[in-house]
């Protein structure tokens, strides 16, 4: 092994480990350990239970939707923050991560506010969308979005101009400069981005509750339903459900980093 010039690894490491058991490992084993207290086929039973299971698929589903509107409209967003400069562009570039500072309760009652159907945007709509699905999406597309601006913003500023002027010397127009120049650099950051944005939306409550409506089978996500079985003392039920979710938070972030490890070989 290599040793470092700079002293104190040993100790710095231990450090590590030691902080990361205690803020992660340990809290997260505790999650199995209480599952672990049920029989098999109680664990089955609430994990496999219809209600539960239709949850799975809104929050996973709602999740990605968010994910991927957040990795096209972030790009855009980053894109005119760092190659434009107009009045106000500091404002809009602080707007950005509103959604990481304002609490997701107040989050959530704002956006149910405006698309309620008597809400001011919710009023000149033709279709409803709090208390449906669609406001589930809206929500977690809030909370997510800095996640894919942040990311791609300093690839963008790092991004050499020249690589676009060479693109151009050479006949390429500016869609085939855009496709073949541009996205290969981007797309690592805005894979980033995604995942980051989709792990996020996956644990999301407080700005997805009000709006949700909670209707069982229908707009009921699955932190709600953890919420509920915590308010009735049913802790190994609750840990159950959520070592369903973080199994699957584990197998989307290893997936994803795997994506992303062949990615950056590739480009």
């Amino acid at each position: 092994m290599r040793h470092s010039v700079i002293p104190g690894f040993g100790l710095s490491l231990g450090f590590t480990i030691f902080y990361i058991s205690i803020l992660i490992i340990l809290p997260l084993s505790m999650i199995f350990l209480n599952t672990m207290s049920l029989e098999g086929e109680k664990i089955w039973e609430i994990i496999s239970d219809p209600r539960v299971v239709a949850s799975y698929k809104l929050t996973i589903g709602a999740s990605c939707a968010a994910a991927l509107i957040n990795v096209v409209f972030g790009v855009l967003i980053a894109w005119v923050l760092v190659r434009y400069r107009f009045p106000g562009v500091r404002i809009m570039d602080g707007l950005v991560d509103l959604p990481f500072a304002l609490p997701t309760a107040i989050a959530g009652i704002a956006l149910t506010t405006l698309y309620a159907q008597n809400g001011w945007i919710g009023k000149f709509l033709s279709f409803k969308v709090a208390f449906t699905p669609l406001g589930i999406i809206i929500a977690l597309t809030f909370i997510g979005l800095p996640f894919v601006v942040r990311t791609v913003q300093p690839v963008l500023q790092n991004l050499d101009k020249e690589l676009e002027e060479a693109s151009a010397s050479l006949g390429a127009n500016r869609f085939q400069t855009f496709v073949k120049v541009i996205i290969p650099e981007l797309f690592p950051a805005a894979l980033t981005g995604f995942t980051l944005a989709f792990a996020r939306a996956l644990g999301e409550y407080g700005s997805v509750v009000f709006i949700a409506g909670n209707m069982p089978m229908k707009t009921e996500i699955t932190p709600l339903l953890i919420m509920t079985k915590l308010e009735q003392y049913d802790y190994s039920g609750a840990t159950a459900i959520a070592a369903v979710m973080l199994l699957f938070s584990f197998l989307i972030l290893l997936i994803f980093n795997l994506l992303q490890w062949w990615t950056n070989r590739k480009y």
